[in-house]
């Protein structure tokens, strides 16, 4: 079987929903309600886009992100300041990639990599920033975001959250 690849926009979200539910209330222990209504807030992010991938009609992972507005407080939320011209936004040069989920079946076979590229395809941006959980798999999700290109950047730590997550980024486009 071959895995193919879904691009939508917010716009297209209600057609797509179901096929986001469905991976995630599979894969992540949370409530489906919750996850919605996350859902439903991301996309209202200006840029929101998702990438979904499908064998024999049926949704296997997802990831989805939006673009960085010029007013971002992201870049607050780092523990050591940045630079401002590491922070300066646009609404056009950075961005987020907030999700990545693979089906445990289909984990190690590339799919999370080709669901990553086919995302990053859409994307008008100069770079991609995310945050990652470096306690995860004692690290094995930053070692793979690290095979992808991103670097870290800065230790952030989102308000009301106590877990402190690595802020790491990339170009959109590889040379």
């Amino acid at each position: 079987m071959t895995v193919e690849y879904s691009l939508a926009d917010a716009e297209h979200l209600p057609y797509v929903k179901h096929s986001l539910l469905d991976v995630h209330t599979q894969t992540v222990a949370s409530d489906a309600d919750h996850f919605e209504a996350r859902l439903r807030a991301a996309a209202s992010n200006p840029g929101w886009t998702t990438a979904i991938g499908y064998e024999a009609g049926r949704a296997v992972g997802y990831c989805h992100g939006f673009s960085l507005p010029a007013n971002a407080d992201w870049w607050s939320n780092v523990i050591v300041p940045l630079p401002e011209y590491v922070t300066r936004e646009s609404g056009q040069r950075t961005a987020v990639l907030s999700e990545i989920v693979v089906r445990k079946p289909w984990r190690g076979t590339g799919v999370a990599a080709q669901l990553h590229e086919a995302w990053l395809s859409l994307r008008p941006e100069e770079r991609v920033t995310l945050l990652v959980d470096s306690t995860i798999g004692g690290g094995a999700l930053q070692t793979v975001c690290e095979k992808w290109g991103y670097r870290t950047v800065a230790n952030h730590r989102v308000p009301g959250d106590p877990t402190v997550y690595t802020a790491m980024i990339r170009p959109v486009h590889r040379p």
